[in-house]
């Protein structure tokens, strides 16, 4: 196994974790330059009742005060949604790792503008995560998504 694949897999077991919660299904990892995960984070609005609490923002937030997040690379299960997008260029994180943007696609654009690496893995389980929220949570898929 790839270090790529390690990461999206911490990423799909936050993802599954807010799921279980009650949650909207979308996780994340932080990685540094050695390959370590430093943090995770799942989606925690529904949970906490707080707007902002995306999968990567509460990634972010779990890593704590840092003085390398020019060398961190950010994996998401989902395509950054403009918010996780400007916290990722807030802190200068160079590299994403998308696990599938064909349920939303985010701000990636804005991302790569701003020279970020993106790297998108299309990952069958990310797009099945996507699909049972749109299913069976129609409702939450359209609070989260603002339809």
């Amino acid at each position: 196994m790839n270090f790529e694949q390690a990461w999206l897999d911490a990423a799909i077991e936050q993802a599954e974790k807010s799921w279980e919660e009650g949650g909207i299904p979308i996780g994340s990892s932080l990685v540094d330059e050695s390959g370590s995960i430093v943090s995770r984070g799942h989606n925690m609005r529904v949970q906490s009742g707080d707007p902002t609490a995306h999968a990567e923002v509460v990634c972010i937030r779990n890593a704590g005060r840092r003085r390398d997040w020019k060398s961190l690379t950010l994996v998401s299960t989902l395509s950054p949604c403009i918010m996780c997008s400007g916290t990722t260029l807030l802190f200068g994180i160079p590299r994403v790792i998308i696990g599938e943007n064909e349920n939303f696609l985010g701000a990636e654009e804005l991302l790569c503008s701003n020279g970020v690496e993106i790297q998108v893995i299309h990952d069958a389980r990310c797009v099945a995560l996507m699909q049972r929220l749109k299913h069976e949570k129609p409702d939450l898929w359209a609070e989260d998504i603002g339809l």
